[in-house]
């Protein structure tokens, strides 16, 4: 029908007159012997159809997404490795499982060394209480034992011939100051068993003051003894396994 159609128009081309070219515009001196257009018969243009179906249309293929450069670098890369990949994570998850294990073995003992220390502790100082409160007890036995004079415990100062007045030895005095003392040695004793410790500065030619063991009543001038020193205890102290249990109250020498 199409081709029909076109033939038909060709015909008619070939049949009509033909048309002389117009002149320019510039070339025109007299308008009016132009022949208006309207008389002329209008000029058919032959135009050609394609007889294949749109879906035979040749479509334009789209270009690649891959860049050249982009797959030349990543032709030149080496592909990695899966296992490689997965070795280097199993390394560092061992990694971190070996450095968790040794600081729970570090926490382990250091407990352990802590629950070693408490559990001496609760040992060296479970007394503490108790001694403290025997302290006293202690001193008034020391105060009954120090009020005898030494002339009444001294046998050679007896006279049989004497009268009592002046007989200076008392013998159920001296027999009385045995047994308290007696009994002073064997409760120290038996307090030294479990760390208590009595320790009277003085003794001697008399120990420098320490101000984390002793405690310091008064200061005075002492001729023949140097600055610092104990020379008088007014109480003694007591030591609980190495620690101060009551610090002893002493006079120091100050000459200066």
């Amino acid at each position: 029908m199409i081709r029909k159609t076109l033939l038909r128009h060709a015909q008619a081309a070939r049949q009509s007159p033909s048309i002389c070219p117009t002149r320019s515009p510039s070339r025109i001196q007299n308008p009016s012997r132009l022949t208006p257009s309207a008389s002329l018969p209008p000029r058919i243009s032959s135009r050609y159809y394609s007889a294949a179906p749109e879906s035979a249309s040749t479509t334009v293929s789209e270009p690649s997404s891959t860049d050249p450069a982009s797959a030349g670098s990543s032709a030149g890369s080496p592909t990695e490795d899966p296992i490689k990949k997965e070795l280097e994570a199993k390394n560092r998850e061992i990694i971190e499982l070996k450095d968790r294990y040794l600081r729970s073995v570090a926490d382990f003992r250091n407990l352990q060394e802590r629950t070693k220390r408490d559990i001496q502790s609760a040992r060296d100082f479970a007394i503490q209480k108790f001694a403290a409160d025997l302290i006293e007890s202690i001193d008034n036995l020391d105060r009954a034992l120090s009020t005898v004079p030494p002339p009444k415990l001294a046998p050679q100062n007896s006279d049989p011939d004497a009268p009592p007045e002046e007989n200076t030895y008392n013998k159920d005095l001296a027999n009385l100051y045995d047994g308290l003392k007696m009994t002073e040695t064997i409760l120290m004793g038996t307090l030294k068993k479990h760390g208590m410790e009595r320790f009277d500065p003085s003794e001697g030619e008399g120990e420098l003051f320490n101000p984390n063991l002793h405690e310091a009543t008064f200061q005075t001038k002492v001729e023949g003894k140097e600055d610092g020193k104990v020379f008088m205890t007014q109480q003694k102290g007591f030591l609980l396994n190495g620690r101060v249990l009551r610090a002893a109250k002493v006079g120091v020498v100050k000459n200066s």
